[in-house]
């Protein structure tokens, strides 16, 4: 069965690159019309040229997550350039540092919890209004597989995943009753410019060897491409998935299965 997002808009975050400009992409071939949002106006504009390009339509904005004005401003841009919001991706996320617990930067700590956490809250707190007026939308928010395990050394973008987990669940809990769908996706290790930070912070002179390592621990032997998220996030978003409510769907190639 086709997934039809024709005459529908869906709002992306962190849209200008990786797992966003993936999803924006997808969600454009569905059919849809599509925002994205992301701090880099330049990323974020190739991501809209790029889906122009295949015959979609698209707007950009730029925003900081973290500052209410600004996620006020890109809610409000895309309901006056779309009329609606029919899916919402909180996707936009940073992965901060690698370092011991009493190493860790007090000023990372915090960054990394607004962009991953506050993001998600100010996202939710002006996108559901609109949903609600509508009395229909669908929202995926962007965990990881980190918000499901510990991992040495990161510990703001742990705690911060493990954060939009529980909202997650929360807002689910809240929204199901009026129309409004819900869930979270938890991508393993995705081929993307996060993946290339991490390798060189959790394995520091050998990056390749990290990959290495990932690609035998992982069960289908590869890294996820940012496509496979985005597919997963499309199909949440769509009619399709329709009774699934305040689910973390894991795509990581089966490492949290062993």
């Amino acid at each position: 069965m086709k997934i039809d997002f024709d005459n529908k808009v869906a709002l992306v975050t962190g849209g200008g690159g990786g797992i966003g400009r993936a999803t924006s992409l997808e969600f454009a071939r569905a059919g849809a019309r599509v925002a994205v949002v992301d701090l880099d106006r330049e990323l974020g504009e190739a991501t809209v040229a790029l889906l122009q390009r295949e015959g979609g339509e698209g707007r950009f904005f730029q925003a900081d997550v973290t500052k209410s004005a600004e996620v006020a401003a890109y809610v409000q841009g895309t309901v006056e350039a779309f009329g609606r919001i029919d899916a919402f991706v909180n996707n936009a996320g940073t992965e901060g540092t690698v370092l011991p617990v009493q190493d860790f930067p007090e000023e990372v700590f915090d960054r990394v919890l607004a962009v991953n956490v506050k993001g998600v809250f100010l996202g939710l707190k002006h996108v559901v209004p609109v949903m609600l007026r509508q009395q229909s939308g669908a929202i995926v928010n962007m965990a990881s597989r980190a918000g499901l395990i510990g991992t040495p050394g990161m510990v703001a973008y742990t705690a911060s995943k493990h954060a939009v987990l529980g909202i997650n669940k929360t807002v689910a809990l809240e929204l199901a009753p009026k129309g409004i769908r819900v869930n979270a996706i938890c991508p393993g290790v995705i081929n993307t410019r996060m993946m290339r930070s991490l390798e060189s912070l959790l394995s520091p002179g050998a990056p390749d060897a990290y990959v290495t390592q990932m690609k035998n621990v992982t069960p289908n032997g590869r890294y996820g491409e940012p496509e496979d998220i985005a597919r997963t996030t499309v199909f949440l978003c769509s009619d399709l998935a329709s009774h699934i409510i305040g689910q973390r769907i894991v795509v990581d190639g089966g490492m949290l299965a062993i």
